[in-house]
């Protein structure tokens, strides 16, 4: 008995020193039990398409950042050098889709706010990649009707999310204008021949609907695309596990 007692203690004293979350488990509550879509986040939108987007707008200048932090490292990164992204599990970010007006007035201090990368796989049914897609076209929207520098981030999941043979719009690209600054991850797309397959096919599908004038890469974009759009200016960034391996090693050198 004596023992049993002693592992309830240590099982509580885990849970009390678990970090705690900046969104209350109220409005987790709420989350879970609504619509989940948080209807409030695109007033006074315009909307795309027949999914109805929200759009997100052209910025009136583009900036480009210097570097990309993912949301659960951002306290790692200076504001005044880094962009916030979300190139990593969704789990990293769900503080942010759950309630994100808590973050507005944190995310102003940054150079932008690149919209969420909510997973779109090829094996979801479409009903949940274009949920995905809405998602994060609605963050980005109040973020940026709320003065947060915002570029939309770009993801599809199969064809029939980049492609008209399905659907009668390409809905990966509604909610974004043409001519402007892009954001897509590349990070575990080209390892195989499939992803890499999809993820090409898809690029192209993104080049020909949206002729973007910057494209913001998280990790690194193939030759073959790059050579194809030579008016695009293509800006890559190490994805963040790269960027501290090599910080670390450029110190140790330093040191030496």
């Amino acid at each position: 008995m004596a023992e049993e007692k002693s592992t309830v203690v240590k099982r509580k004293r885990r849970r009390t020193t678990r970090r705690r979350s900046v969104v209350d488990s109220a409005v987790r509550n709420a989350a879970a039990l609504s619509d989940g879509c948080n209807p409030e986040l695109v007033r006074g939108a315009e909307f795309d398409g027949v999914f109805e987007m929200p759009i997100i707008k052209k910025p009136e200048k583009i900036i480009i950042p210097d570097n990309l932090v993912p949301f659960s490292k951002m306290d790692k990164a200076d504001p005044k050098s880094f962009a916030v992204c979300e190139y990593e599990n969704d789990i990293e970010f769900r503080d942010l889709l759950i309630n994100p007006n808590e973050y507005i007035k944190i995310l102003k201090k940054y150079q932008g706010f690149i919209s969420p990368d909510c997973s779109v796989y090829r094996d979801m049914p479409l009903a949940i990649q274009i949920t995905n897609i809405y998602r994060s076209r609605a963050i980005g929207y109040c973020f940026q009707k709320h003065g947060v520098y915002v570029i939309p981030c770009v993801r599809w999941g199969d064809d029939r999310t980049y492609t008209t043979r399905f659907l009668p719009d390409r809905v990966a690209f509604l909610g974004v204008e043409k001519h402007s600054i892009v954001s897509v991850g590349s990070y575990g797309q080209l390892k195989d021949r499939a992803n890499r397959y999809y993820f090409e096919a898809g690029m192209d599908a993104m080049m020909e609907t949206l002729e973007p004038e910057i494209v913001l890469v998280y990790s690194q974009m193939p030759d073959t695309i790059e050579e194809k759009y030579p008016r695009t200016k293509f800006v890559e960034y190490p994805d963040w596990t790269s960027a501290v391996r090599k910080e670390k090693e450029e110190n140790g050198s330093r040191a030496k």
